[in-house]
């Protein structure tokens, strides 16, 4: 379910990641938005599901490649230690299976290490709100794992994870059908995997708009993610 803290609340984070430096730089990282607050760091999954459960974080950022257990594998652990929280992936996988495995596992996200640090808290700000966050460089991995069946079952049980609300699905062309032309162009952005600014820098206008044209789009499609709608557009051959 969306978390949406009060305004004067920071989104309390959870750092995971096996290397010290990249823990301390991060955190730092984080520590300029004013909105976001680092609780804790840990650097294995061990640490991970005790700092969890003691500190009851808002988000996770959760590398993959730790020692002993790999993220992927502690993310059923963590989110029922930390049944709140959103999971974001942050790593340097750019490995299919890995994405899949992630989604399959509740994350809601999965971003990679070599984003601008302006786009990363951009990122964890979105996944409070309920918001699946994919790098723009894997949309078209997501999309090929997706058309695999047996994936594309798990991805759709995935709805239900934390941060996400659970809608009723419609048939694909009814709901493509019902988009106005400016909500199929923001629909293509989303396929694309651009940030509401990014697609308001596009189309010449304000983010605020397509924040609400996104809306729109979500709930005319009958998907609880900017993730299942990029599936949709493809599958439609809008990009």
């Amino acid at each position: 379910m969306p978390i949406n803290p009060p305004d004067n609340t920071p989104i309390r984070i959870l750092v995971v990641d096996d290397h010290t430096l990249f823990r301390r730089g991060l955190t730092a990282l984080l520590a300029r938005d004013a909105g976001l607050l680092v609780v804790g760091d840990a650097a294995d999954a061990g640490q991970a599901l005790r700092k969890a459960q003691e500190l009851q974080p808002d988000v996770i950022l959760l590398d993959n490649h730790l020692p002993g257990v790999n993220g992927v594998d502690a993310l059923p652990s963590l989110l029922e230690a930390a049944p709140e929280a959103c999971i974001l992936m942050l790593t340097v996988s750019e490995d299919e299976n890995d994405l899949a495995a992630a989604l399959h596992g509740g994350a809601s996200g999965y971003l990679l290490k070599t984003m601008e640090g302006d786009d990363l808290t951009a990122a964890v700000h979105r996944a409070a709100q309920g918001d699946s966050i994919i790098a723009p460089e894997m949309m078209g991995k997501l999309i090929a794992a997706y058309k695999n069946t047996s994936f594309k079952a798990e991805l759709t049980n995935q709805a239900s994870a934390p941060c996400q609300s659970a809608k009723t699905s419609t048939p694909t062309g009814l709901a493509m059908a019902s988009l106005s032309p400016r909500e199929l162009d923001i629909l293509r952005g989303i396929a694309r995997g651009a940030s509401n600014k990014e697609i308001a820098r596009e189309h010449g206008i304000v983010e605020t708009t397509v924040k609400i044209h996104v809306q729109h789009v979500l709930r005319k499609l009958g998907v609880s993610s900017r993730v299942h709608a990029a599936v949709m557009a493809t599958e439609q051959g809008l990009l």
